[in-house]
């Protein structure tokens, strides 16, 4: 753990996510309008019973807590074995997760990884992983070496562990979030996987140590393997599974999510052709694909030029900004846009949409945007 981390801060923070009642999403509400977790314990039951949408029993439920031993002990855990806890306002928490609504507040990391690598993906798909599937994995990964990448999987068997497995063997870093506390690996057998991701890429988890692989904890977990990332890949699905759990997910994010397609009578190309065949996924084959399509390839020498045109029209307070967000940029991510403009998401996406029809912007592959 970093000794630069504030232990009695800390405290509060993991005993917030210790409080019945009150998920990430309500949690996140509270820090915003107190600004700290502490801050959160010694505010007065009034002020939080006042809260819009907290309630009285909520409020109790803040003033009454006294289980901080829990959260001493999982600091302790945390010096012993040298994790990092990464609370939502940390500058290293994963921005990409900053987007999405129930990400989680708190985060046990182990590794050396940058969680903010420049480009993620996210890797998933069945367990029963067939030849085919391994071969174009390892197809993918292997024409991805040459960016800056991280890989994100569940270091589950089948596809999961042939992802890790692929980046270690093409040295790019790759993280495994797991459904558990990091006191533990599930499967044992991806022990020996664990400790090289260690060195180059590491473990991360929403859940304190002794918590057990529980089945309730994994849709949990494919909630930040899909938000972590700017796209999810599914290799290969069954009609139902977790990895169409995740690629879901990802499209409740706005995150891209990509297919690979399979013969109609395999059982585990179905889910990805239902996948491509609702529109929920574009179908690829090749990194090249998914370079492509994420606008990952090489920059253009070029500045595009701001034209005259745009200094004629007459824009909104909100297309303003966007123009001033975009200005000076090659390409600027629909989230950033987002974050950066202050604007919620249907004023944005009115504003881009005008902006694109008056011929100012362009959309890019990615969800990028850029002037014309």
């Amino acid at each position: 753990m970093d000794k630069k981390v504030d232990t009695d801060e800390l405290k509060y923070q993991i005993a917030l996510t210790l409080i019945p009642n009150i998920g990430d999403v309500l949690a996140k509400q509270l820090l915003k309008h107190f600004g700290s977790a502490s801050n959160i314990f010694h505010a007065p039951f009034k002020t939080l019973d006042a809260i819009q949408g907290f309630g009285t029993v909520r409020a109790r439920a803040v003033k009454n807590f006294r289980d901080f031993d829990k959260a001493e002990k999982e600091i302790a855990f945390i010096k012993k074995n040298n994790i990092t806890p990464l609370f939502f306002t940390n500058k290293n928490y994963p921005k990409r997760l900053t987007y999405c609504n129930d990400s989680p507040i708190l985060l046990y990391y182990k590794g050396n990884a940058n969680l903010n690598e420049t480009k993620i993906l996210s890797i998933v798909g069945t367990r029963h992983a067939t030849d085919y599937g391994k071969t174009v994995c390892n197809k993918i990964i292997s024409g991805l070496k040459d960016l800056s990448i991280l890989i994100v999987s569940g270091l589950a068997y089948g596809m999961d562990v042939t992802a890790h497995r692929a980046a270690l063997k093409n040295n790019i870093p790759t993280i495994g979030v797991v459904a558990h506390g990091l006191d533990q690996l599930y499967p044992a057998q991806h022990i020996s996987t664990a400790k090289e991701m260690l060195q180059n890429g590491g473990l991360l988890t929403d859940f304190r140590h002794g918590t057990k692989p529980d089945k309730q904890n994994f849709p949990s977990r494919n909630r930040i393997v899909a938000g972590i990332a700017d796209a999810t890949l599914v290799i290969e699905s069954a009609k139902r599974g977790g990895s169409l759990i995740t690629a879901e997910i990802a499209n409740s994010y706005n995150r891209d999510v990509f297919a690979l397609p399979g013969r109609s009578n395999d059982k585990y190309s179905e889910g990805c052709n239902m996948l491509i065949r609702n529109n929920k996924a574009a179908l690829i084959t090749s990194a090249q694909d998914i370079m492509y399509l994420m606008n990952w390839g090489k920059p253009k020498t070029t500045t595009p030029k701001t034209t005259q045109k745009q200094l004629c029209l007459e824009l909104n307070e909100k297309e303003q900004s966007i123009i001033n967000i975009l200005t000076g940029q090659k390409a600027v991510h629909i989230d950033d846009i987002r974050l950066q403009s202050k604007y919620n998401s249907s004023e944005v996406a009115a504003a881009i949409l005008n902006l694109e029809l008056q011929g100012v912007i362009q959309s890019m592959p990615g969800k990028m945007y850029r002037l014309l």
